[in-house]
């Protein structure tokens, strides 16, 4: 092997041990989590240490249209220079040749950080807590739904079919048979995560027709990023082979639950390695309360970020198990924010408000912005609560453009985040939602054509 392969993480390198590498696929995710970039020769990319592409990307809405640029007038899409992260590198073990894929760092042509890209985001709040001595350990959860294929966008969204014959049904948490009916794809999901290294906590049946919960272990922010990143393509191509789609859309058939994205959060000293939100006694420090007040406080100004679309909103609705508060609450599913049972060394929270429609740099981001800011103003939260929160609740937006409002009117947020960041993202959201309310509904067509 080359000695650039020789920095590639030992599951890589295992996977092309052997055989002759063709292809390396070089990778950043945009606004939206997409990825983009360039698949290259291997032996191409071996010999250079870097590629452009312009900064434009970051304006790219999710039709594929370009927001306005916030400085429009002197504007003149300039390249940024993407550098490999040989960490990220894994196995792309559904194609055909021997390819890799690799995630870059994102820096303009004077070598600074582009504040637009959303792992710089993710990282640039991770150091935040780093100044402070600390080091935040996150652990996403990841719902989607399989789907039968659906090639006309005027046709609803319905369950796939099962090996039995019979198309997936609903109602059927935790239900082993009902995994089993399309077991073929959790097998393809089990050999593509193996073949890149990555490790599930475990998959279980969810409450939806062909929805499905996926667990990963609990590590760095911006490595399990990565990892959902890369889970989503996995995902995907998983689905293909059998003739079935996944789908991350929060909510994409009506009368199911919509699909989450749960963010387990805790903090450790730097120095001790030990959790800041449990004291010597194993008790609960006012650091953990403070954490919980920044969430209460500034998660409505970042839910734009956590449900980033029109129908990321169709899932805050009572009754469907998703959260509409901001309650919090020990072992208390019904609140916003939970507390899940575990030994002081675990004690974490659960964000219950990210879609797994989100762009998982920035939905891990902004949970731990909220806390980061909880931490640095000591406040403390409102009381627990110990009975059912599922409760009207005017805290949260209950559309894209309010919530977009909220994000634009968050000085302290904008001063974490950076301002260049905030300006991108929300011209990208203002555009996306103009386009969507420019669309005639068939529920509009159907109710109000002859009856106005």
């Amino acid at each position: 092997m080359s000695d650039w392969t020789q920095k590639l993480p030992e599951a890589a390198q295992e996977y092309i041990a052997g055989r002759r590498l063709d292809e390396v696929e070089c990778l950043v995710s945009d606004l939206a989590g997409v990825a983009k970039g360039k698949a290259m020769p291997a032996s191409k990319f071996g010999k250079q240490k870097y590629f452009h592409l312009p900064n434009s990307i970051f304006a790219q809405t999710i039709t594929g249209d370009y927001a306005d640029m916030p400085d429009a007038s002197e504007f003149t899409e300039p390249d940024m220079v993407l550098t490999p992260d040989f960490s990220t590198a894994t196995a792309v073990p559904w194609t055909a040749d021997i390819t890799i894929q690799v995630i870059h760092d994102v820096n303009d042509q004077e070598g600074n950080p582009v504040p637009m890209a959303p792992r710089n985001v993710l990282k640039r709040v991770v150091e935040l807590y780093r100044a402070q001595g600390w080091k935040p350990i996150v652990a996403p959860e990841m719902e989607f739904f399989l789907v039968a294929r659906n090639i006309d966008p005027n046709m609803p969204v319905i369950p796939p079919m099962g090996r039995s014959g019979r198309r997936a049904a609903a109602k059927q948490a935790y239900s082993m048979s009902a995994v089993d009916e399309y077991g073929k794809v959790i097998d393809d999901i089990y050999d593509f995560a193996e073949a890149q290294g990555f490790e599930i906590d475990g998959i279980v049946q969810e409450g939806g027709a062909g929805q499905v919960e996926l667990n990963l272990s609990h590590g760095d922010p911006v490595n399990l990023a990565d990892e959902v990143f890369f889970f989503k393509r996995l995902l995907r191509e998983a689905a293909l082979r059998h003739d079935c789609f996944a789908t991350f859309m929060a909510k994409p058939i009506e009368g199911e639950p919509g699909s989450a994205m749960h963010i387990h959060s805790s903090v450790v000293d730097f120095k001790t390695g030990k959790s800041i939100f449990s004291d010597a006694k194993g008790g609960e420090t006012q650091a953990f309360l403070h954490f919980i007040a920044g969430m209460q406080n500034y998660l409505p100004a970042v839910v734009a970020l956590m449900a980033p679309y029109v129908n990321s909103y169709r899932r805050y609705v009572p009754d469907f198990a998703a959260p509409i508060n901001l309650e919090w609450g020990r072992d208390n599913r019904t609140t916003g924010l939970r507390v899940p049972i575990s030994e002081p060394a675990a004690r974490r929270i659960e964000n219950r408000l990210p879609g797994m429609d989100c762009n998982p740099y920035l939905g891990i981001a902004a949970t731990l912005v909220c806390g980061y800011l909880g931490l640095m103003e000591k406040k403390l939260p409102r009381p627990e609560v110990t009975g059912n929160a599922y409760i009207d609740s005017d805290e949260l937006p209950t559309n894209l453009g309010d919530a977009l409002d909220l994000f634009s009117d968050c000085a302290p947020l904008r001063d974490v985040l950076t301002p260049e960041f905030c300006d991108i993202y929300e011209a990208v959201k203002r555009n996306e939602y103009k386009e969507f309310l420019q669309v005639i509904s068939p529920w509009e067509r159907e109710h109000l054509l002859l009856n106005v």
